[in-house]
């Protein structure tokens, strides 16, 4: 008797388990081959991506009128159930995020834990302040176990200043007893040759992303081509407003693909009206300042010592860390 209890038991806990319904773009009202065809050209590659994509964006790269935009996105959202959330809720997410290592444990404990997944980290400097060669580091280490501060993840690398040396990868990759083949293998590079250019690869990287398991996304600069490309006070509004939306494409980024990190580089330029304090500003302006989730300002501090200052979070004080760049990689 006991026997049968028992398993009549396992049956109703087998019965009570609920199954997770995963919805594909077919599944939404009045979206047939063709619309899918349409959205999946545009880089919209899942229920999610389509239910944060902003009307007027989706038909003017998608070429969806503004009816059917509008009913597919509604859709899309009730799928993501993508209403008002408590804060507890919001919390117990974030306590479980899983962050990346920069292989300093000083800039780590400024970045409480290491780069933050679901966020867009910009480090911004002079030239040889250790730029590209944290994101050259976290293109390595984000390929290591979580237990090692990795994510276990590929990275996507947007090259825009013809930086990226597969040759470092390597060095980092031995000092980390590492296959320097796979770990070549496992980040992704674009050459970006101008601004347009940039943009494009970044609406386009949703497929990769889903296809190789990205987890951080790194653009190595942000600015350099729009810097060169837009000269003149006359284009500076244009250029603005590509620039807020290609930082918007990255965040939306983060929102679609659980775990993924964004790292972006970032110039300054001197204010010559300034005669005391650092005259030294990051370029972009506001659309920057206010795109970027976590700013980290890079300066040169002896031989190969460099310095980061914390300067904005929305959860984390101002801080300094010193950290070294040597053969191996970035040390503390």
């Amino acid at each position: 008797m006991a026997k049968k209890n028992e398993d009549s038991e396992e049956i109703n806990n087998k019965n009570s388990i609920k199954t997770e319904v995963v919805y594909d773009l077919k599944d939404l009202p009045g979206v047939g081959d063709t619309t899918v065809k349409k959205l999946k050209e545009a880089g919209i590659v899942s229920i999610r991506t389509l239910a944060i994509y902003p009307i007027t964006k989706l038909m003017d790269e998608a070429g969806i009128g503004e009816k059917t935009a509008q009913k597919i996105i509604k859709a899309a959202q009730d799928i993501e159930n993508m209403g008002f959330k408590s804060a507890d809720i919001i919390w117990e997410k974030r306590k479980q995020l899983n962050r990346l290592t920069t292989n300093s444990s000083t800039l780590d404990e400024i970045l409480a834990g290491g780069i933050e997944p679901g966020s867009v980290t910009e480090f911004y400097g002079e030239y040889r302040t250790g730029k590209t060669q944290i994101a050259h580091q976290l293109c390595v280490n984000v390929q290591l176990p979580y237990e090692e501060g990795g994510l276990e993840g590929n990275a996507l690398y947007i090259d825009t200043e013809a930086t990226f040396r597969p040759e470092r990868i390597i060095q980092m990759a031995e000092a980390k007893d590492l296959d320097y083949n796979k770990t070549l293998q496992n980040i992704v590079v674009g050459r970006a040759y101008n601004s347009d250019h940039q943009v494009l690869l970044i609406q386009e990287a949703s497929k990769i992303i889903k296809e190789k398991n990205v987890k951080l996304v790194v653009v190595d600069s942000i600015i350099g081509h729009f810097r060169s490309e837009y000269i003149g006070r006359g284009t500076l509004a244009n250029r603005q407003q590509l620039l807020n939306g290609h930082i918007h494409d990255l965040l939306r980024l983060t929102e679609i693909f659980d775990e993924l990190a964004v790292m972006f580089t970032n110039q300054v330029s001197s204010k010559p009206d300034v005669f005391y304090g650092n005259p030294t500003v990051a370029t972009g302006g506001h659309i920057i300042a206010h795109g970027a989730t976590i700013r980290i300002y890079l300066r040169k501090g002896k031989g190969e010592q460099r310095v980061a200052k914390m300067i904005d979070a929305p959860h984390l004080p101002e801080a300094e860390a010193v950290f070294t760049i040597t053969e191996e990689g970035i040390k503390d």
